[in-house]
């Protein structure tokens, strides 16, 4: 695990952070945000600089490695998942962040995606949703909306889109948050949750690709209509939003419901209380479904559930086997089992 320091003794700033390389985002293109939000995270984790590394895939995202000052590895597509998880259990003192698009995350990713978060190693997972393949150009994603008109569907896409946060928690994922890049402050609160989270830390971020996918998500980030169509989460409070915080949450039978107060004799006393720690993934998993104009979307941490990590389990099982097992060289594996001397 990692050697947990008081931040401020170690003088890191954000500066430290910030890499000599020239950021090739489109202007406008949200990862700017995301990288700006990451850079002012890292300083406050109290975390040596050398121990941390990020990893990703391939796409637009995936270029974040160069644009951070620590230790990183580019991979191929998909696949930033397995290098993750080999890093961090092989040094699980290592803070190991990942990035990765939706495309890189759900396409060709799509499996390494549902088993880290049912593995449960202690990773950062940075998803970048703007539900396009921005870096070749324009083609259709997992997560784009169906009938979406892009270069690879002209007439329309004719798929059903993954909706990340069902599959982080159908797959047993104990960490699932989601934000938009238009709230950096909100951002960086998350990061740092992410980061003292023991476990799997799976962040969607809502991203805007200002040249193929345009205000994709403008519905839940714009000034205009973000108020009425954003459920930013806090644990332990009811979940309200509107301007003034008029309208709210409930569980009707089996389903959730939007309420108006004072309507019908509604009062802050009916609305659901979000409980981010609870085992069942029951309202977890319906909150990550939410989505405008029926339900605001749920924006914060919707579920962080501790439980063992998957290098806590590894190496407990190491040491077990090294107190109890009788092998204790290689001398001891070549002479066990059925052994014979040839004269």
């Amino acid at each position: 695990m990692n050697d947990i320091v008081d931040a401020k003794s170690l003088t890191l700033t954000k500066k430290d952070f910030e890499s000599d390389q020239m950021v090739k985002w489109c202007p406008g293109c949200g990862d700017h945000a995301i990288l700006r939000s990451l850079e002012n995270v890292f300083p406050e984790l109290g975390i040596p600089k050398e121990d941390f590394v990020v990893v990703s895939g391939i796409g637009c995202s995936s270029r974040f490695p160069y644009y951070m000052n620590t230790y990183g590895i580019h991979g191929i597509h998909g696949r930033a998942a397995a290098l993750a998880t080999g890093i961090k259990l092989t040094n699980p003192r290592l803070s190991v962040w990942m990035i990765s698009g939706d495309g890189d995350s759900m396409a060709i990713g799509g499996n390494h995606f549902i088993h880290i978060a049912r593995r449960n190693p202690d990773i950062n997972y940075l998803m970048f949703n703007n539900k396009i393949y921005g870096l070749t150009k324009g083609q259709y994603s997992p997560t784009t909306p169906f009938g979406a008109k892009t270069k690879t569907s002209p007439q329309g896409t004719f798929e059903q889109p993954f909706n990340p946060g069902e599959l982080v928690i159908g797959s047993q994922g104990k960490f699932f948050a989601r934000v938009t890049d238009t709230n950096l402050k909100l951002m960086s609160k998350i990061f740092k949750e992410a980061a003292e989270f023991r476990g799997a830390s799976i962040v969607e971020i809502l991203a805007n690709c200002i040249i193929f996918q345009n205000k994709i998500h403008s519905l839940i980030t714009s000034k205009e209509t973000k108020e009425q169509n954003q459920l930013i989460l806090e644990h332990g409070k009811p979940m309200l939003f509107g301007k003034d915080n008029e309208k709210g949450i409930v569980l009707e039978g089996t389903r959730l419901k939007v309420v108006e107060l004072g309507k019908d004799g509604v009062t802050v006393d009916d609305i659901l209380v979000h409980d981010k720690t609870t085992v069942d993934p029951g309202i977890h998993m319906m909150l990550a479904s939410m989505a405008p104009p029926e339900f605001p979307a749920a924006i914060g941490v919707i579920r962080a559930v501790k439980t063992e990590t998957l290098e806590e389990s590894v190496w407990n099982s190491v040491e077990h086997e090294k107190k109890t097992s009788p092998i204790k060289t290689v001398d001891d594996l070549l002479n066990s089992g059925n052994t014979w001397d040839i004269d």
